[in-house]
């Protein structure tokens, strides 16, 4: 897996075997990630273009890494960095994911996810650490001017009532919403 800008952050390109038959490749291996990650839920959704899905995270503990992959058409697909106190904190990094690289992203707990459907239809799945709990799961609005995440120009962003109503960086740090970057490190050490 490589690193990516964002601590907490990786990105899996598999070796995809063709033949004439189609294609094999291992899409999880939980032997080869960089720390413990524990599938305790495993997402589908499925999105028409422009879907624009998060910025969601967790409080922490636990809160909840995923490890994404766009199984049918493409994503754009960003985690932004929500911990306060980090040196990365409210950076964001993009990476594509399809069905043609079958690239997935591992992200830790504490960090924001968002993605925005680019193909006519695009299918997610993600593995989860921890099951959904609707009473730990936040937000924070994906256009928010101060993330400044570039979305695809001339592509309209479709979004959930839930994520147009969420909070900017700066109103959820202001009400201790979001997670601290030491309570995070401290627990990714219970994680190896």
């Amino acid at each position: 897996m490589d690193r990516l800008s964002i601590s907490g952050s990786w990105l899996h390109t598999p070796r995809v075997h063709t033949d004439p038959r189609g294609s094999f490749l291992e899409a999880f291996r939980g032997a080869d990630l960089p720390r413990r990650f524990d599938v305790a839920q495993v997402n589908c959704s499925v999105s028409a273009a422009g879907v624009l899905r998060g910025v969601h995270f967790a409080q922490v503990p636990p809160s909840q890494a995923k490890y994404v992959m766009c199984v049918s058409g493409r994503i754009m697909d960003v985690i932004v960095d929500l911990r306060v106190g980090s040196p990365t904190f409210g950076r964001w990094e993009a990476v594509t994911l399809d069905d043609e690289t079958r690239a997935a992203v591992l992200i830790a707990e504490g960090l924001g996810h968002a993605f925005m459907a680019l193909s006519e239809q695009a299918t997610v799945v993600y593995l989860c650490s921890e099951p959904y709990n609707p009473g730990r799961e936040h937000g924070v609005h994906p256009l928010d001017p101060d993330l400044a995440i570039a979305w695809p120009a001339g592509v309209e962003p479709v979004l959930s009532d839930k994520d147009a109503r969420a909070p900017s960086l700066k109103e959820a740090q202001a009400s201790g919403l979001l997670p601290g970057f030491q309570e995070c490190e401290e627990f990714y050490a219970t994680l190896h």
